[in-house]
């Protein structure tokens, strides 16, 4: 057998405990379980029966092209005919790295990487696998002459997972469950979890035993990845495959759209699913899988109003990309019930979440702002105007009439206001552009000071990234499109990740180190397999390699690459009901290929990168040299600026040779990303002794006279400070000791004398939403001050926590984020302001994340180093 050495996969199977054997020991079941003292590990019972729950990967074979850009390790097997009714099947992976504390209670550690697994456990202490990818997968390991206790731990990063309330077992350690020499984590009766690293816990010890193997094992949907993306720059390509990953492991049995690790929300949200869906057609061409899905999400909006738009948005996508009228037929009625409903909404939106972004209302904490509804009426005028257009196309101009005259009845109201997008911000005006609300004359004022904000255009929430990438190449903007795909999708690759994140800044990978534990947010603990980001896998194949419907079911196919300055060539395909459209173009060299499957018409823009294109040959002969010449296959060809556009273009295959007037222009420098605020620095030596460093101006203690009683001495330039105490991310208040002489303790005034009190605000974790605590800090217009954060980890040592700072008024971050880390002697996080702003202060681990005390003075003041 042919192995994958990087996951311990093989060409006609995959590897177990050792080379060949089975899952699971013969015969091994409930009722073979545990031999050995009842609290060694978890006995069978009723509610956790499943000893072999999905047969192992069949049916095809490993028969694709290998990808090394790609992180599945099943990228290259292929199924003879998957369909969406197909069952789940499993795969088995081995770690790639593994660690050992303390290492002298483990002989032969290094075996766990290979086939002929034999550690020898010679005391307590935990072993740390890494398998290298995360897997919707479970944990188990072989031994036969366990002896002792032990537990298992699975996890995204890290360090040992744990969740909000909600899943069977939050915390993701565990005794495990016994089935003969097999002993696997079973957290749910789904079993599978989020596991890219995994723990045995050697708990007590008697006697030596050894460990024979450890495996991830791994669920499946069959799914045959039948597009390609490549590009001149690896990490593009890295994102595509990862992407697609990502969808592909959140595949359950019927339904699209699972969060990985277990918190309780695992089930297919329909608006998640509009990214979901879109990299699936591109990726895999799922598209029997995509129509049960969109049944299944047909009258299910989870209680949020944009999400029936997004299904909406979603039914429009797939008839585009497969024609299939009867299907859109069957839904009229659907549709047009969610867009009357919609348009009574319209002029004063209501919604109950639109993503975790600040700018959106940071999740179900405040989802009413006029961000959102801007998006929403966005949305409703795109869904419009799409469903017109598809309405038209199967001969319901009666149906689309209406729609289209709500569309532009509201672009008419939003034009008689000239700077009308001036008050909306990024995400809004994205949704104006996809929207086609955009007159030709608004572009440039549509970009200023938004899209053309390194910074500003990136989204928190990585589904709502997806939209603005797709207006910025409407805009002509793909070269810092391609800037915001790495600075988002890209840093999470840089982080370590192998599957996107619900939540994302690029500055996690300042602040914290490979694979660390991320910030918690309003959604909870954060997933780091979210296929909500898979959003950006759709945009390649659309937008930068160029493939698009331009009827419904590629009947005509618009193929226009769009490398820009950024990229020197790109290559791929997608999927169509004809087969497979592709194209490859090399801008330096001007040659390319182009493949038109049968029952399919193309068109093809051959690039220009600000050199005119002079002369464009197929084969041998010139099909444009300043005007058409007749070249079998290629029905016309015409100038569109300095690039040349070929049409009606028959089935075939075609290579190309271009030839560009002039020197290529220097590639796209991207500028910086510019904070608007300045982050002066952390003081970890001043700890509680503030007076003559801090608080020049005054101070907020909180609590610091007892539970829900602040001392304040506010200047007169702050005009308040709001903590948040109810609602979803509502703050607690304590008082950990009350009369103390310890340094870490604030003092009571400048002084730095006498008695003190150690208090705080806190997150309410582990409760969803309450990860965060967000503080307000309003003062007069045209202020500039220094803010000092005091943090101190009083009780314990394991807190580590995060803040953001945002404009109060637009919500836009302005400084950098920052992580507060070993701050049980306390903390000081120091900022120079010239806004209202709002702090941000959110979990990353131990009980919760705490604030004691916010000081203001001179803006510019020294910060103790």
């Amino acid at each position: 057998m042919e192995n994958d050495e990087r996951h311990g996969l093989t060409r006609r199977g995959f590897l177990g405990a050792t080379a060949g054997t089975a899952l699971l020991a013969a015969g091994a079941g409930p009722a073979a379980a545990a031999a050995g003292p009842a609290d060694t590990v978890r006995a069978a019972t009723d509610a956790w029966p499943i000893a072999e729950p999905y047969p192992p990967v069949h049916g095809g074979g490993f028969t694709g092209p290998r990808v090394k850009e790609s992180p599945d390790p099943l990228v290259a097997y292929r199924w003879p005919d998957p369909k969406a009714d197909d069952g789940l099947q499993v795969y088995r992976l081995r770690p790639t790295a593994v660690v050992a504390d303390p290492p002298e209670s483990f002989g032969n550690l290094s075996s766990v990487t290979t086939a002929r697994c034999d550690v020898a456990v010679r005391g307590t202490g935990s072993i740390r696998v890494d398998f290298g990818v995360e897997s919707p997968a479970w944990l188990e390991f072989d031994s036969p002459d366990f002896s002792g206790t032990v537990e298992l731990s699975i996890s995204e990063y890290n360090v040992p997972g744990k969740v909000n309330p909600g899943p069977p077992h939050p915390d993701k350690t565990l005794a495990p469950q016994r089935y003969g020499d097999t002993f696997r984590l079973e957290l749910n009766p789904d079993l599978y979890e989020g596991v890219r690293f995994g723990w045995i816990h050697v708990r007590t010890f008697d006697q030596p035993w050894h460990i024979t193997a450890v495996r991830a094992v791994c669920q499946a949907k069959p799914t045959n990845y039948n597009g390609r993306f490549a590009c001149s720059d690896p990490q593009l390509t890295r994102i595509w495959y990862a992407g697609a990953y990502g969808v592909r492991v959140g595949f359950q049995h019927d339904y699209m759209g699972a969060i990985l690790m277990d918190r309780g929300d695992r089930y297919g949200w329909s608006g998640d699913c509009n990214p979901i869906q879109a990299a699936a057609l591109v990726a895999f061409g799922d598209t029997d899988f995509v129509k049960a899905n969109l049944a299944r999400t047909a009258d299910d909006n989870q209680g949020i109003e944009s999400y029936s738009l997004y299904w909406v948005l979603s039914l429009l996508e797939y008839y585009r990309h497969t024609g299939d009228a009867d299907t859109l037929r069957s839904y009229i009625d659907n549709v047009r019930g969610k867009l009357d409903h919609a348009e009574t909404l319209y002029a004063a939106p209501q919604s109950t979440f639109f993503g975790w972004d600040e700018r959106l209302g940071a999740g179900f904490e405040a989802p009413n702002r006029p961000e959102t509804a801007a998006v929403y009426r966005g949305m409703y005028r795109q869904a419009c105007r799409e469903f017109a257009d598809a309405m038209d196309g199967i001969g319901r101009s009666d149906v689309a009439g209406p729609y289209r005259a709500a569309a532009d009845r509201h672009d008419a109201e939003l034009h008689a206001d000239p700077d009308w997008f001036g008050p909306l911000g990024v995400h809004a005006r994205a949704h104006a552009v996809n929207a086609r609300s955009i007159r030709p004359r608004e572009r440039q004022g549509v970009v200023a000071g938004e899209f053309d904000d390194r910074l500003n255009r990136l989204s928190f929430s990585t589904f709502n990234q997806y939209p603005i990438l797709q207006a910025m190449t409407a805009l002509g903007r793909t070269d810092d499109a391609i800037v915001t795909a790495r600075d988002n999708w890209g840093g999470q690759l840089d982080y370590g990740g192998t599957t996107f994140f619900e939540v994302y800044r690029p500055d996690w990978n300042k602040i914290l180190g490979p694979n660390d534990p991320v910030p918690n947010s309003q959604s909870g603990w954060t997933s780091l397999s979210h296929p909500w980001g898979g959003g950006v896998t759709a945009w390649l194949s659309h937008d930068v390699l160029g493939i698009t419907p331009r009827s419904p079911g590629y009947a005509t196919v618009d193929v226009f690459p769009r490398p820009g300055r950024t990229l020197s060539w790109v290559s791929g395909s997608v999927p169509t009901p004809h087969g497979d459209v592709s194209v490859s173009y090399d801008i330096r060299s001007g040659s390319g290929t182009l493949r038109i499957p049968p029952g399919s018409r193309g068109r093809l823009g051959i690039p220009s990168d600000g050199r005119k294109v002079r002369v464009v040959r197929v084969g041998r002969k010139v099909v444009w040299d300043g005007r058409y010449r007749p070249v079998p296959g290629i029905g016309a060809a015409s100038a569109d600026g300095d690039s040349v556009v070929l049409d009606d273009i028959a089935p075939g295959t075609y290579t190309l040779s271009v030839v560009q007037q002039g020197r290529r222009p220097a590639g796209h420098r991207p500028g910086p990303m510019r904070y608007p605020m300045r982050f002066a620095g952390q003081d970890r030596k001043t700890a509680g002794d503030w007076g003559g460093v801090y608080g020049r101006d005054g101070q907020v203690l909180f609590n610091y006279d007892g539970t829900g009683h602040d001392r304040s001495d506010l200047p007169d330039y702050v005009e308040s400070v709001s903590v948040w105490r109810s609602g979803w991310s509502g703050a607690r208040d304590a008082v950990w000791v009350a009369g103390t002489d310890e340094r870490r303790a604030l003092a009571a005034d400048r002084s730095n004398g006498g008695a003190r009190a150690a208090a705080c605000v806190y997150t309410t974790t582990p409760s969803p939403g309450g990860m965060t605590m967000p503080v307000d800090i309003a003062v007069r217009p045209n202020t500039s001050f220094q803010m000092a954060l005091y943090f101190v980890d009083w009780d314990s040592t394991a807190r580590r926590l995060a803040v953001e700072v945002f404009d109060l008024a637009t919500r836009k971050l302005v400084a950098p984020e920052q992580l507060v880390d070993d701050f049980h002697g306390g903390a000081w996080l120091v900022y120079d302001c010239d806004r209202s702003v709002r702090v941000r202060v959110a979990h990353v681990l131990g009980d919760n994340a705490v604030l004691s005390g916010i000081f203001f003075g001179p803006a510019g003041s020294a910060v103790p180093r």
